[in-house]
């Protein structure tokens, strides 16, 4: 039996590595680089496209839970992260380029797993499981929607620009993590008042990029800059240019722009929380108002990009796979998990529930105590007429909000290791 995989994003690259370090024959399908995506910069499988953050570390963080029960699972996300780590505080930020290559090695090199270089617009005989991502092909959404007679929805993503740091001007900024996190990881762009009413105000004027006919449903966890800051003047400094936790020298800011290292070396630097769909020329003029980038050179300038999802209430069973054909399965963020954790975590989940169904393994799914388990029964239970995208928080897992930290962290890794401990039997 061959499991067909959809898709080398993290999810694809999940799944193919597990079921092929079982023994199990892969094929994964690819449509890059035959064909070209609108956000990806390079052809390698596992790219991150929007940050080079996979977020908090620390296991008192809903998503550093979820990285620890994956890592526990077999992660090749996980195990790709530890190789290309960079300094990012609490935050687990890697080199992007260094972790794509090294997945993309790690796939190829594996005898059980065939590459296919295909665009993929219907399933294939046998077991799929499709992890196509947000940018999935508009005849692979019909195939999908046809299938379950339910429609497919969008929201808009945006990433942030890279900057060169030769070209910041460290006179006018420092070095620190906020809150004193251990390292001074991050280059911090502190503004005063009179900087920061000059650039908000040149921001919620700028032109932005054509959206062409698609509408304008954001994603609330990845807003545009601009969007976030047309919603009041003061937005800002309580989101991405918050000072807090980041004086210096004895001296208090108005508001402080933070870059986080983007590669190994250290010469490139991610604007925290710039995701931005202003034109080109746009950020280039706006973005050099910042104090110390006023020269700045950009390496890649931030895009927007449209996500779809299917409505997993409606046609996803807890397992991952369709109601009306249990050999698609869904994976990624097609499924209605959102960020690069929750996906690889989903892919690398529906692996697991293949793999038991081929052996014939009588299991039971993974806990809703865990953040993994709790994140596919908000997808395939919750907002049956109101669902939308979620990511790994601790509101979502069952007495997450109520016991202890440590209960529900031990509790969780506990389930975890109760489900691994099923391939055995």
């Amino acid at each position: 039996m061959i499991v067909n995989i959809i898709g080398a994003g993290l999810a694809g690259c999940e799944a193919a590595n597990f079921l092929a370090n079982k023994g199990i024959k892969v094929r994964l399908f690819e449509k890059r680089p035959k064909y070209e995506s609108p956000a990806h910069h390079t052809d390698l499988f596992g790219e991150l496209v929007c940050s080079n953050s996979l977020k908090n570390k620390k296991l008192d963080n809903a998503c550093g839970l979820l990285k620890e029960e994956i890592r526990l699972m077999g992660s090749l996300m996980m195990e790709a992260a530890l190789k290309s780590e960079v300094p990012g505080g609490d935050s687990l930020t890697v080199d992007r380029e260094e972790f794509a290559k090294y997945i993309t090695e790690k796939i190829k090199s594996n005898p059980n797993i065939e590459i296919v270089y295909e665009d993929v617009n219907d399933f294939k005989d046998g077991i799929n499981i499709v992890c196509t991502g947000p940018l999935t092909s508009s005849e692979l959404l019909n195939k999908i929607s046809d299938v379950t007679g339910e429609k497919n929805h969008s929201f808009f993503d945006a990433s942030a620009p890279i900057i060169d740091k030769n070209s910041i001007d460290f006179s006018k900024v420092f070095y620190k993590s906020r809150y004193n996190q251990g390292d001074d990881s991050y280059i911090n762009c502190p503004m005063t008042k009179e900087e920061y009413l000059n650039f908000y105000n040149e921001l919620i004027n700028a032109k932005l990029a054509t959206l062409h006919a698609f509408d304008t449903k954001y994603f609330e966890g990845c807003l545009p800059i601009e969007v976030i800051a047309s919603r009041g003047v003061d937005t800002l400094r309580y989101g991405p240019l918050k000072p807090k936790g980041l004086e210096h020298d004895g001296n208090e800011y108005y508001a402080v722009v933070q870059l986080r290292q983007d590669d190994l070396i250290g010469n490139f630097y991610n604007m925290v929380g710039f995701q931005t769909n202003l034109t080109y020329p746009e950020q280039k003029r706006v973005f050099s108002l910042i104090p110390g980038l006023e020269n700045a050179k950009f390496v890649r300038y931030g895009l927007m990009h449209r996500n779809s999802y299917i409505y997993a209430p409606r046609i996803l069973t807890d397992y991952l796979n369709l109601k009306v054909n249990e050999n698609v399965y869904i994976a990624g963020q097609l499924s209605g998990v959102e960020g690069y954790v929750e996906s690889a975590a989903s892919g690398l989940l529906a692996a697991y529930y293949v793999y038991f169904r081929l052996k014939n393994i009588e299991f039971k799914p993974i806990s809703f105590f865990t953040v993994l388990g709790a994140l596919i029964r908000y997808i395939t239970k919750t907002g049956i007429n109101t669902f939308s995208p979620m990511n790994a928080n601790f509101g979502i897992i069952y007495r997450g909000n109520v016991d202890k930290k440590e209960v529900v962290i031990e509790r969780s890794l506990k389930e975890v290791k109760k489900f691994i401990s099923q391939l055995d039997e």
